[in-house]
C-alpha cells in the first residue's frame, strides 16, 4: 500500500485576491532555504513543524469555501518546491476537479540537471508565480542570503517551456527600488516569453510586531514603506528595461 502523502502546511486562506487570478484558496506551506529581509512570515522558515494536512484534506477544506473562491487555489509558502511531492498529488487532484491551480515560488531549489519531477509538477500547474527577488547576483545574496543563478533559470526553463507566469517583484527602498536595478530587471524579463502579468509589489512593515513576537530581530529596521508613486515609478524603470530590448531587437 503506497504511504499517504502530507503537506507540512503553515496556514490556510479563503478569499485571497493577490494570489492569483480571480478569488483563490491560498495555502501557506512551512519552510523556506531564503531568509528574505523584507519576508512577513519569518514563523514560516523553519521546515517541518506546523500541522500536517492529506491532499485530500486540503480540497475538503477548499471545498467548503469554493462558491467563494471561484479563482481556485494558490500554493505559496515558505517555499512549495520543498515539498514538491505533496504540491503535485494536491495539484493532481485539484486538476481531476477541474480546479484552477497556481504555484507562488522563488524557483530557488530548481536545479535543471534534475527536471523529472519539476516537470511532474508543472504537468498539474496552470500558472507559476515568480518571485524574483533580485536580479543582481551578490545584491540577492545579501537581500536573501542565497544567490539567484536557480530562481533565473527556472524563468528561462518557463519560458522554453511555455508555462505562464505572472512575475511578482517586491520593491524596497533603499534595496531594489534603484533605477539600474529595475531596469537591469526589465531587460532580463524581455527574454522571456511566456509573462502575462507584471505585479510590482511596495515594500511594507506591517510584520514588525510578528517578528517581535517571535524574538527575531527585524533586519529592515527604519526602513520606510515604499508609496505608490514610487511603485509606480519602480513598474516603468522595469518597463523601460523591457522595452529597450524588444525595441533593439526590431531594428
Amino acid at each position: 500500500m503506497t504511504k499517504e502523502i502530507l503537506g507540512n502546511i503553515h496556514s490556510l486562506e479563503s478569499c485571497g485576491t493577490v494570489d492569483g487570478p480571480g478569488v483563490r484558496f491560498v495555502v501557506f506551506t512551512q519552510g523556506c532555504p531564503l531568509r528574505c529581509k523584507y519576508c512577513h512570515n519569518p514563523d514560516s522558515w523553519e521546515v517541518g513543524t506546523n500541522k500536517k494536512f492529506s491532499v485530500n484534506e486540503i480540497l475538503e477544506k477548499y471545498d467548503g469555501v469554493k462558491e467563494f473562491c471561484k479563482g481556485g487555489i494558490t500554493v505559496t509558502g515558505g517555499e512549495p518546491l520543498l515539498q514538491m511531492d505533496f504540491v503535485t498529488a494536491l495539484f493532481k487532484e485539484a486538476k481531476a476537479c477541474g480546479i484552477h491551480t497556481a504555484l507562488d515560488t522563488s524557483g530557488v531549489l530548481f536545479n535543471r540537471a534534475n527536471t523529472v519531477k519539476i516537470d511532474e509538477l508543472l504537468k498539474y500547474t496552470d500558472l507559476v508565480l515568480l518571485d524574483i527577488k533580485h536580479i543582481d547576483n551578490e545584491e540577492h545574496k545579501k537581500l536573501t542570503g542565497l544567490p539567484n543563478e536557480n530562481i533565473l533559470d527556472f524563468a528561462k526553463y518557463l519560458s522554453e517551456t511555455g508555462k505562464p507566469i505572472w512575475v511578482r517583484h517586491v520593491v524596497v527602498p533603499g534595496i531594489t527600488f534603484n533605477s539600474e536595478y529595475l531596469k537591469q530587471l526589465g531587460q532580463f524579463l524581455a527574454g522571456l516569453n511566456n509573462i502575462k502579468a507584471l505585479d510590482v509589489l511596495p515594500y511594507h512593515d506591517m510584520a514588525i510586531p510578528k517578528y517581535e513576537n517571535l524574538g527575531i530581530d527585524y533586519p529592515l529596521k527604519g526602513v520606510l514603506p515604499l508609496t505608490k508613486e514610487q511603485a509606480l515609478e519602480a513598474r516603468s524603470y522595469i518597463l523601460q528595461g523591457y522595452k529597450s530590448v524588444k525595441d533593439s531587437e526590431h531594428k
